[in-house]
Formats: structure tokens, C-alpha cells, sequence
């Protein structure tokens, strides 16, 4: 504010009392907007002046309106263009257009219409050709004259008038904004500058003693401090991650965007003639062309399965060529960067394990609102062993249940390396329709054998773009908008954190544990019922069945399962006619020891498989550290796992001999053996530590004041499944006075 102005306008209101800063503008010939900023510097010196502000309403004409008011309506205009014998209607627009350069097609139609309503004009059709007439002599233009007097400031229209104006946008109204003056109860016709800044001048000299400073406004937001901002795509993708590694999966390295074709399609069993090769699809590199550093033998293996086939697959049938595969190119999905993590797996000694990954990919997509050149993936693999589909599904409901998607339904598909294959949809609750938001499938043994993994190794895996999901979390209908050169930076910096609807529950219910337990029991119920009919039809068979009972077991070389071991020897021993065979399954790199194939030792039966009631076929096998057991003709399916196994070997025992050790006791015993089988196998799924809890509890039970025999309970004189079991897998690491008293018991029978 110029003080000048200010000392000008408190002199005007201490001789008139109050001003209007419409009015003072007009009087002093300044610009009304000065006049407000000077208002506004004097409300800040405190009670010097009191302003109301208030908001009047005026007409004002439109650029249209102007027209009017100088050359007349548009039926006027209408009407002067016809001669007096008439003329057609093009002629009329002709001869309007020369009178009036702002005459257009448009006003044409309108002034047409509102010259035949108001009975003007005429269409004569007697001569033939219609033409068009004057229907009066003269006419009186009163819409110019309405306009004319609102520009010269007379507004004396009725509402209907003014209302049908504004429908033809020949007026307007404008919103006037002014402030009402009068002396506060600080007036002073003089203006003292209020000070800001309090410097070091002032403290020094102590003129600030003096000076009157502006008052602080607490409410006044600071000034931004420049600071950088995460892209929502960078938002999403740290939402994304955090899932993946709630979920316990290790993030792949994918900062290699140029890859060979050989990794990006051979290595996933996509054949060298598949339309996603064609330059039209994929951007193929020109310096360097070509990648050397393929590994030589599992090239050969590759070259092998795509030409003659192998691992139960017929291949492709064509001629393979190694060129195709070392061609350079921008990679077309991060699945190339899961190729070669799960090689880099099977060459370093298998293990479990969970990958995901989010990072660029390209293709050669004409670019449009919902394509680019260029996007993200979010992909997530496991590998491990005896996956199937239901494993596949299971994780991916978990997955989206995470990101706050509980719906989903699958569709069968095609991937040339996966099978099976299942495209991902989703109920959409705001287009009220199933769209699709992802694709997985199990990836083929066609790529994952020549890779040298394990046989019953499986490899689930899915994906989805990371876009999509942003474009509909932040609104964006054009994917321009968020990415590339058209790119609003201000976007960046205005967009909120990403929060995924995770929970969707209008409120979080306790659980219900009762509930809970009582599914669970129920349960538990079931397979007890479903295990004890099918022992009642082993314990049948056994008995004299005229149907023989034939028993496969399949275990592997590196993981033998010593338990189950010594129940068959005990088995043995019982002098019952059985027979045991041994092989080893062709998919064994290597051949098994003397030791392995004589694996119940010298107790094998001579009796004859057709003399025997009960035929034991033992199968070496790569199935990992789980050995599997299946009764022959029985249909409830395959039993998994080294504890389970003996419990059947136990049930067998029981039923062929009198001897006592697993369901033959109370349940209360039968419990407890239960407890210490459960106890081994956590410490299969957990490590050393719980190995060492495990032998803790050992040596407890056996120096007990008690004077224990055996684990279980208190016994009869005669061990049970917990004791043959445990004692023949941790006998090697127990070492106290009770413990080989209990271990040279254990070994007797």
C-alpha cells in the first residue's frame, strides 16, 4: 500500500463518515482493485477503520450482446436482408452476412426462428421454388433497445425478459464485490508504516523500543520447504513389497533390463517361432547385438527339449538355433529374471524358496491411453517340493486378501511355460462386473528339469502390472498421465501416500474362539472316524483277507528314514510270511549303495510274493526328506511324511503280532506318543533349535524321580512307537547313564 493512498482515504472518511470503495473508485478514477488493497492494509493496522464487505448484482451484456446492441437482433437482421419481392434463404444468409461481418449460420437459425414466431417473416411456396417474404412492413427491434439501455447502465427488464436474455447469452451477471467504510475506534488520518522484522540495528541501537511492529498471524500456514516426492507408481510398488515380504519372500535382483532371447524365451520353453520374437513385439538390440555368456551345457539341454523333446514332453519338432537365442534384447517380462534365479537354485543345491520381484519391462505397443512402450511387473514365484494347483490357488486368495481383494475366480488359459495356467479376475464393485487383474499358472517340467532341479519339484507363479492397480487407485484414465514426457510434475507432489484398502470390514469383530474350537474339533473328529475305518480294513486284510495286503513305499537315497527302518526289521522278525522287495526309480542321477538295496539287512523273507499275505515293495526315489507310503487298492490316497509312516508300520505291528506299541494302549497314552511324534516333525519344519529342545525334554523324562522306563506314561513292561522312534533317530545324541539305558532297551526286540 502507498501511504498516500491510505492518508487519502481516512481523510475522506474523518470529513464524509463513511465510503463505499466502489464509489471511491469511480470518484478518484482508480482502478477499484488498488482501492481494495489499500482497505486491506489498513484492516491489518488494527481498529483504525471497520470494512464490511458486501456483494452486489449487476446485468452486463455478452460479446454477443454487443452485437445486438449495434447491429440489431438476429430476426432483425433476418428481416433487413429481405428485399421486398422476397428471396431465398441463402441469398438472405448472403446479404445478412455482408451487413453484418458477425452474422454466422448459427445466428441464421436462431434469428429465422424468432422472426416466424413474432409473425415477421413468411415461406411463400406459391411460385414454385419456396422463397421467403416479409409478412409486415416495418418492425420494432425491442431487444437492441433492451440492450442498449442495460450498456448505458438503466436496468428496467422484467424477470422473464432478463431471464430469456440470459438463455440466449446476450447478458450475463456479474458478481460485484466492495467493502463498506466507516472510522474504527483507533482512527488516526495518519499512517505509520508497522514494522515486520525485528533487526539487529534496531537491538543495537534500541530504536525497536519506538517502533510498532506488524502482530504476528499464528494462523498463517509456513512456507513449503522444498523437498523431494515419491511418484505414485513408487507409492504402489512400496505397498506392494511390503505384502511380499509379510509374506516371507526374498526380493530377485532386476536392475538387468537387456537380455538375451535365450533367457528371456528359450530358457522358458517358449518356441523360437512365437509371435512375441517379432520385432513388431519386442525391442531387439543392435549394439550389442548378440550375449556369449549363456552356460554352454544347459544351453545343450534347452536346445534338446525344444527340437527332440524330453522329461515325458515331444518338444517342438524344429531345428533349434543358437543364434536366435543369443540375440539382445530389452526384456519383455522379469519371469526371464525368475529363469535364471531358479537355475542359479538347482545349481547350488536345491531349497525351498520364495521370489518376487517389481521392476520395467518392454514391449513394442502402440502407445495409447491404457499402453506404453514401457511398464512395470509384479511377479512372485515358489518353489518347492509336491506344489500343486490348490497350493497355487490357496497363495494367491492370501495375496489379494492382502491388497483387500476377497473375491476372485480363475479361468483356464494358455502360457507356453506353464501348465496348468489360470487367468486372475476380480469382482469390480464400482463397474459391477469380474475384470481381470492378473495371470499364473505352474511353470512346465520342460523348463524346470533341464535346469537340473528335482523332479517333484514344483514352481507356482503369477503377475499383474503394477499400472493398472495405480491408474485405478489415483483416478487416472489416460496412462500418459502418469507416465512419460506429457507428465504433470506437480502430480508427483500432490498425490497422497498410497494406503490399499486392506481391511474392508466396516468394524473388526473379536474372534469368535469358542466357535473356532469347536470347527476345530469337529474337524479333528472327522479324520479320526476316516483313519480308524480305514485301519479296520487293514486290520482285515491282515487277518485272513482273501484279498492280499500290498504296501509301496517310497523314500530318498538322501534322506533315509531310519524309524522306518526299524519297524519293518521288527516287522520282520515276527517270522509272519512277508515279502520285501527293494528298487531303485530312473530318475536317480546316481546309484545306490549295496547298504540301501539290502535295507532290512538280513531279515528278508524267502517267502514268495504269491505265498505272502503281505507284499512290501520299497521304492528309492528323489522325493526329498518326506518319504511317502500307499496301500495297494486302497483309495485314501498317499501318506506323507516319516511320522505318519511309522504310525501305519505301528497299526500293522499290532494287528500281525501281540506286540504293544502305539494304538493298542489307552488314549490317554495313545495321546502322549501323539505328542512326542508331533514335537520330531516341528523339528523338521524349525531346525537345530528345536532339535535341542526336543533332546532336553529326552533326558528330563528319562532322569524323572519316577524312575521312568519310557517316554510315554507309565507302561507295561514293553516300549512304543515314541521310544523306537526317537530312540533310533537322536540316539547318536543323547549321552547321559539313563539315556543309554533307555537307548539298549530301545534297541531290543
Amino acid at each position: 500500500m502507498a501511504i498516500a493512498h491510505g492518508e487519502k482515504l481516512l481523510k475522506y472518511l474523518e470529513e464524509n463518515g463513511t465510503a463505499n470503495s466502489l464509489k471511491l473508485s469511480e470518484l478518484w478514477n482508480e482502478e477499484h482493485q488498488k482501492i481494495v488493497g489499500t482497505v486491506k492494509s489498513l484492516l491489518c493496522l488494527g481498529d483504525v477503520i471497520e470494512a464490511e464487505l458486501q456483494s452486489n448484482v449487476k446485468w452486463d451484456l455478452t460479446e454477443e450482446g454487443k452485437q445486438v446492441a449495434t447491429h440489431g437482433s438476429h430476426e432483425a437482421q433476418v428481416y433487413n436482408a429481405i428485399p421486398p419481392s422476397g428471396s431465398t434463404q441463402p441469398e438472405i444468409m448472403a446479404q445478412a452476412s455482408i451487413l453484418n461481418a458477425g452474422f454466422t449460420k448459427d445466428i441464421a437459425k436462431v434469428g429465422f426462428s424468432k422472426a416466424m414466431s413474432l409473425g415477421w417473416i413468411a415461406v411463400d411456396k406459391s411460385s414454385g421454388a419456396p422463397k421467403v417474404v416479409r409478412k409486415i412492413d416495418s418492425i420494432q427491434d425491442l431487444v437492441q433497445e433492451h440492450l442498449k439501455e442495460i450498456a448505458s447502465g438503466k436496468n428496467m427488464l422484467t424477470n422473464e425478459l432478463r431471464t430469456e436474455y440470459k438463455k440466449r447469452k446476450l447478458i450475463q451477471e456479474i458478481v460485484v464485490k466492495s467493502y463498506e467504510m466507516k472510522p474504527g475506534s483507533s482512527f488516526s488520518t495518519s499512517v505509520t508504516k508497522q514494522e515486520t522484522d525485528l533487526t539487529p540495528e534496531m537491538i543495537a541501537s534500541g530504536s525497536w523500543k519506538t517502533k510498532e511492529f506488524k502482530p504476528y498471524n499464528l494462523n498463517a500456514l509456513g512456507t513449503p520447504v522444498p523437498r523431494g516426492h515419491l511418484h505414485p507408481l513408487m507409492k504402489v510398488r512400496a505397498e506392494f513389497r511390503q505384502i511380499f515380504l509379510e509374506m516371507g519372500f526374498t526380493e530377485m535382483p532386476t536392475n538387468n533390463y537387456v537380455e538375451s532371447s535365450f533367457w528371456n524365451f528359450d530358457a522358458l520353453f517358449q518356441p523360437q517361432q512365437h509371435p512375441a520374437r517379432d520385432a513388431h513385439d519386442t525391442f531387439f538390440l543392435a549394439d550389442p547385438a548378440t550375449a556369449s555368456n549363456i552356460p554352454s551345457d544347459y544351453m545343450e539341454r534347452v536346445k534338446n527339449v525344444h527340437s527332440y523333446g524330453g522329461y515325458g514332453s515331444q518338444g517342438y519338432g524344429y531345428d533349434w538355433k543358437v543364434e536366435e537365442a543369443q540375440k539382445n534384447l530389452l526384456r519383455t517380462h522379469t519371469t526371464a529374471v525368475s529363469a535364471r534365479m531358479l537355475y542359479a537354485l538347482a545349481q547350488g543345491g536345491f531349497k525351498p524358496a520364495k521370489y518376487f520381484s517389481i521392476d520395467r519391462v518392454f514391449r513394442n505397443e502402440t502407445l495409447d491411453a491404457t499402453h506404453l512402450a514401457e511398464f512395470h511387473q509384479i511377479e512372485g514365484v515358489i518353489a518347492d517340493y509336491g506344489l500343486t494347483l490348490g497350493n497355487l490357488i490357496g497363495v494367491l486368495y492370501e495375496f489379494f486378501r492382502k491388497l483387500g481383494i476377497d473375491k476372485l475366480r480363475f479361468k483356464p488359459a494358455y502360457n507356453p511355460y506353464t501348465e496348468p495356467s489360470m487367468e486372475i479376475f476380480s469382482y469390480h464393485p464400482g463397474l459391477k462386473k469380474w475384470v481381470e487383474i492378473g495371470n499364473s499358472g505352474i511353470f512346465r517340467p520342460e523348463m524346470l528339469l533341464p535346469m537340473g532341479l528335482p523332479e517333484d519339484v514344483s514352481v507356482l507363479a503369477w503377475g499383474l502390472s503394477l499400472e493398472r492397480p495405480t491408474m485405478i487407485k489415483y483416478g487416472y484414465d489416460n496412462i500418459r498421465d502418469l507416465v512419460g514426457p506429457k507428465v504433470n510434475l506437480q502430480m508427483v507432489a500432490d498425490n497422497p501416500l498410497c494406503r490399499l484398502d486392506k481391511h474392508r470390514g466396516t468394524e473388526i469383530k473379536e474372534p469368535d474362539y469358542l466357535q473356532e474350537l469347536e470347527i476345530r474339533m469337529d474337524s479333528i473328529m472327522t479324520r479320526l472316524r476316516k483313519i480308524e475305518n480305514e485301519v479296520s480294513k487293514l486290520r482285515k486284510q491282515c487277518k485272513g483277507s482273501p484279498e492280499k495286503l500290498t504296501l509301496v513305499i517310497e523314500a530318498d537315497p538322501n534322506y533315509p528314514p531310519l524309524s522306518v527302518q526299524t519297524l519293518i526289521r521288527i516287522l520282520m522278525a515276527s517270522r509272519n510270511p512277508i515279502s520285501v522287495t527293494i528298487h531303485q526309480h530312473s530318475s536317480l542321477k546316481t546309484a545306490c549303495s549295496s547298504d540301501l538295496m539290502q535295507w532290512t539287512k538280513s531279515t528278508i523273507s524267502n517267502v514268495s510274493r504269491v505265498d505272502s499275505l503281505f507284499n512290501l515293495t520299497w521304492i528309492w526315489k528323489p522325493v526329498g526328506p518326506h518319504p511317502t507310503a500307499k496301500v495297494v487298492n486302497q483309495c485314501s490316497g498317499d501318506i506323507c511324511g516319516e511320522t505318519a509312516v511309522a504310525r501305519l508300520l505301528a497299526r500293522l505291528l499290532e494287528s500281525w503280532t501281540d506286540c504293544v506299541f502305539y494304538e493298542n494302549y489307552d488314549i490317554n497314552t495313545t495321546a502322549e506318543i501323539d505328542d512326542w511324534l508331533d514335537m520330531w516333525e516341528s523339528c523338521i519344519q524349525s531346525g537345530d533349535s528345536t532339535f535341542l529342545v526336543l533332546i532336553k525334554r529326552i533326558n528330563n523324562r528319562l532322569n524323572s524321580c519316577d524312575g521312568r522306563k519310557w517316554l510315554p506314561g507309565v507302561l507295561p513292561g514293553t516300549k512304543s512307537l515314541a521310544d523306537i522312534f526317537l530312540s533310533t533317530l537322536l540316539g547318536h545324541k543323547l549321552n547321559s547313564d539313563r539315556a543309554k539305558e533307555w537307548l539298549s532297551r530301545c534297541n531290543s526286540f
